[in-house]
């Protein structure tokens, strides 16, 4: 893999402190967010200083963030960053912790009137980010019961080195230094798993105790799971890669032995999180609370609106939703002659469940098949796209291709976008799909317009073209004016620990290219998707609602666990009472086990599911407000453009600027 190398230049503002005097000023050499150093004025010198000398300590402190952005290729200074885990011993939190105040209190002397536009959101994002961490460390402690922040960001860091490693000749992967990183990493984990048992029995004693559901599910039978892999998968995988090259035989010996090592501390994790913790107890320990929630929507998330406004704008989406989709079923429902009755609501909805049942019948009859649906409707959308002038896509541009599911990740998703690593010069991202090595049953599951996994049209165009892939690719396509820490992600990468905010920006372009796939078009009646496409794609934007709904509820105290479950069953499924008749009916008891595990994603990931549905429809507003500014010179196009070129943070940072820039 090549790296993209960034020049080492430092700001010449007097901005070296505490603990960040030490540290070199890191930033890409073709950045235009900010002018040059040279060509900045001096409170601009003085921001790029402390935020470039911000983000190289903050990818010191998360190794396994560092390697899903591709750190090393950002510094120099990054260099080992891939064989290491975060050191979260007590002490040394507590040394993160002031690192953030007295980022804060430097950032708060920098009079945000001086600098440039560009420099002023990365200032409001980099105040957003610090105080995010220092609430995280400070006030909440998460630390002392993020238990699946520890059992997952080991096993993350290894699957990201494994999925960046360079080819090499024969099929192999991996240099020997890529290699002896990745047993540098599983030979940290027995020491990690050990300081994260005791950061949680300190939670214990202070009664800050994680939830019984995440105990059992993130905590024991994850580790359980991440020992297997540790164990088995990963030398059974290196064993393939490494082939008979010199350095081969004994750096399998070598991660063999790590591995077993690292099997051995998680197995020992799940007992003792076992024995700690009642994972039988009848305490519900995850709401965050009203305050806590609306905190981390209007400083994470930059959504101005009230829980209670949030609360209500998911029931209204809900409802417009279900009745779009009577209204696609009915469609569906005439063209097949199914003889179905629209007039009740209790007819509706049932009619909607035999609509999605008679749907599910067009399956793949191989993985040839399956693939070829998913390479069919990017191809589709492509085209579409280019006839109706969406976006600006050059006459070169080539669909990624779909690729088999690497082995370490099956049975985690179904089809999704790994992005190439920010700084990673050369890469590119890969769009994955999941085969069931053509077995009958399992292909079975997985229809055109499936329920159980994702309906073929829109997940190709959510993960595929316009959606995650594109705007990856044109957000690297722009890197050089998207400055270091709009790519970062405070906290970790994708679990209870983290921000969230980059999720604003990218689910919510994947829910929002489903819609706008969908929007009329000059020349196109109707749009890209067939009928029953339209129905599954109006189905995923109703599910986003639906979560919307339930994660405020849950997390505020409006819905209980239980009524969050029959809540989803009932409006994402179409299915009331399936939970209530889930011990007599095995088609029940399958929609409320899936609506189950939604509802447990929302439990312990507050904000996450909000960012699809609040991070489309700040897209569309942008887009609308854009709209009356250009007036006759709008272009649909130069929107998504200039949209990308801001990077994948949440508009509430930079919607003022754009709209201004725009007039």
């Amino acid at each position: 893999m090549r790296r993209r190398t960034f020049l080492a230049r430092t700001a010449s503002a007097a901005v070296a402190f505490g603990i960040l005097r030490d540290l070199t000023a890191c930033r890409d050499n073709a950045d235009t967010t900010l002018a040059s150093s040279s060509g900045a004025s001096p409170a601009d010198r003085e921001f790029i200083g402390v935020r470039d000398r911000y983000f190289l300590r903050v990818m010191k402190l998360n190794p396994v963030t560092a390697t899903y952005l591709g750190g090393d290729g950002y510094s120099a200074a990054l260099h080992d960053v891939n064989g290491k885990l975060r050191d979260c011993r007590a002490n040394n939190l507590d040394g993160e912790a002031e690192f953030y105040r007295t980022t804060a209190r430097v950032l708060g002397a920098i009079d945000p009137d001086a600098l440039s536009p560009a420099a002023r959101i990365d200032r409001q994002l980099l105040g957003a980010q610090v105080a995010f961490m220092v609430h995280q460390l400070g006030d909440l402690h998460s630390h002392e019961r993020s238990v699946d922040t520890y059992v997952v960001e080991p096993v993350r860091g290894l699957r990201c080195q494994l999925l960046q490693m360079q080819a090499q000749p024969h099929g192999q992967l991996g240099s020997e230094e890529e290699w002896q990183q990745v047993v540098s990493r599983l030979e940290a984990i027995p020491r990690y798993l050990k300081i994260a048992g005791a950061n949680l029995e300190l939670g214990k004693g202070a009664g800050n105790i994680p939830d019984r559901r995440m105990v059992q599910r993130d905590g024991i039978e994850g580790s359980r799971a991440n020992a297997v892999f540790c164990r088995t998968t990963l030398p059974a995988m290196a064993a393939r890669d490494l082939g008979a090259r010199p350095f081969a035989t004994a750096m399998h010996a070598r991660l063999a032995a790590a591995g077993a090592g690292a099997a051995d501390a998680y197995e020992q994790f799940a007992r003792l999180l076992g024995t700690s913790f009642n994972a039988h107890e009848t305490v519900d320990r995850f709401a965050v609370g009203e305050k806590e929630y609306t905190w981390r929507v209007r400083q994470c998330l930059r959504d101005p609106r009230s829980v209670e406004q949030l609360y209500e704008d998911g029931g209204k989406q809900v409802a417009l939703y279900e009745a779009k989709i009577v209204e696609a079923a009915q469609e569906v429902a005439r063209d097949a002659r199914l003889g179905l009755r629209f007039g009740t609501p209790a007819e509706q909805r049932a009619s909607v469940h035999a609509v999605i049942t008679h749907l599910s019948g067009d399956t793949p009859k191989s993985d040839d098949e399956l693939f070829g649906w998913y390479r069919d409707a990017g191809s589709r959308a492509v085209a579409y796209a280019r006839a109706h002038a969406l976006f600006d896509i050059p006459a070169a541009y080539r669909l990624l291709d779909v690729e088999p599911t690497p082995p370490m990740l099956r049975g985690a998703i179904d089809v999704a976008y790994a992005p190439a690593p920010a700084f990673a010069h050369g890469d590119a991202g890969r769009l994955y799909l999941t085969p069931t090595g053509d077995d009958p049953a399992a292909l079975a599951l997985r229809s055109r317009a499936s329920v159980t996994h994702a309906a073929v049209a829109h997940a190709a165009v959510r993960e595929g073209f316009p959606g995650r892939e594109w705007l990856y690719t044109g957000m690297r396509d722009r890197a050089a004016g998207i400055s270091n820490i709009r790519w970062f992600t405070p906290g970790a990468v994708a679990d209870s620990s983290s921000m969230w905010g980059d999720a604003m920006a990218t689910e919510g372009w994947g829910l929002y290219s489903e819609a706008l796939m969908a929007e009329p078009a000059a020349g196109s009646p109707a749009d890209f998707y067939t009928p029953a496409e339209r129905l599954y794609e109006l189905r995923e934007q109703l599910l986003r609602a639906v979560l919307m709904r339930v994660d405020v509820g849950l997390h505020t105290g409006r819905m209980t666990y239980d009524q969050a479950k029959d809540y989803v069953a009932e409006h994402a499924s179409f299915a009331p009472g399936a939970c209530a008749a889930a011990h007599r009916d095995s088609a029940a008891r399958a929609i409320c086990e899936q609506a189950e595990r939604a509802v447990y994603r929302s439990s312990k990931w507050p904000t996450r599911a909000i960012t699809y549905t609040a991070g489309q429809r700040a897209i569309v507003a942008l887009r609308e407000a854009y709209q009356a500014r250009r007036g006759s010179a709008y272009a649909v196009a130069r929107f998504h453009e200039v949209l990308m070129a801001m990077g994948p943070i949440p508009t509430g940072y930079f919607r003022e600027q754009f709209l201004t820039s725009s007039a």
